[in-house]
């Protein structure tokens, strides 16, 4: 038997929901209406989930890979499986999906837990900040860009580095980083609130430059429309 004490293992949640230990469950979900499509559902669907105590961003999508997005968080899983059914028994296709949690990087650690809070437990959408933005991404294994064999010090560097071109666009941007290892096909989930389209784009092309992005981050599908409230989306579609 090991002398070293071991730490406890996280039990199932005392009150049977499938909750994560700390932090939120998170929900993207893109979709396309069929001729089923009915608003008043959509509507009571997004109004019920918020009555559940889930927080929920309707989003009005441009181009064509969807119509629109329907972002939520909450602390029970169980519940974003309730609105997808809920969304889709509207008469919504969902043609595209991501599933993540809310998390504090580990590089994060140290700081004050007035900063921390929010990354676990953001309040959404923020007033104002209407031009929103969705990717995924991962850090790269390749051969001499392999994110995971640099020591951790230098990976702390890189993220530090990071972080303080994200911070040039405090104000004008409000960025949730979501963990989904494990859980979808990339790493993180990246969702981006703006007080402008252009502050989209600007921030995005400025932190491609660091190190951290540019030699080691790989991207996904990007997605882009402005937070509506659900009853003027549904008249959208």
């Amino acid at each position: 038997m090991s002398d070293h004490a071991q730490a406890p293992v996280p039990g199932p949640a005392e009150d049977g929901s499938m909750s994560p230990s700390v932090g939120l469950c998170v929900i993207h979900l893109f979709v396309k209406p069929t001729p089923m499509f009915d608003a008043e559902d959509l509507i009571a669907a997004v109004k019920q989930a918020q009555a559940d105590g889930l927080q929920v961003i309707c989003v009005s999508m441009l181009g064509h890979k969807a119509d629109a997005a329907i972002m939520a968080l909450t602390k029970d899983w169980r519940l974003l499986r309730k609105l997808q059914t809920a969304v889709q028994n509207a008469g919504l296709d969902v043609v595209d999906s991501y599933v993540s949690m809310t998390e504090v990087s580990e590089y994060a650690a140290g700081m004050p837990e007035a900063m921390l809070a929010p990354r676990l437990y953001p309040q959404l959408p923020p007033e104002g900040k209407l031009a929103w933005c969705f990717y995924p991404m991962s850090k790269s294994r390749v051969q001499d860009a392999n994110w995971f064999t640099l020591p951790f010090e230098r990976r702390k560097e890189l993220m530090h580095e990071h972080g303080t071109s994200g911070r040039k666009f405090a104000g004008r941007i409000v960025q949730l980083i979501t963990g989904s290892a494990g859980v979808d096909d990339f790493e993180w989930g990246v969702t981006l609130f703006a007080n402008r389209p252009d502050d989209l784009k600007e921030v995005v092309y400025t932190m491609r430059f660091d190190e951290a992005s540019a030699v080691y981050a790989e991207f996904g599908t990007f997605y882009v429309g402005t937070v509506t409230e659900v009853d003027e989306l549904a008249s959208l579609l």
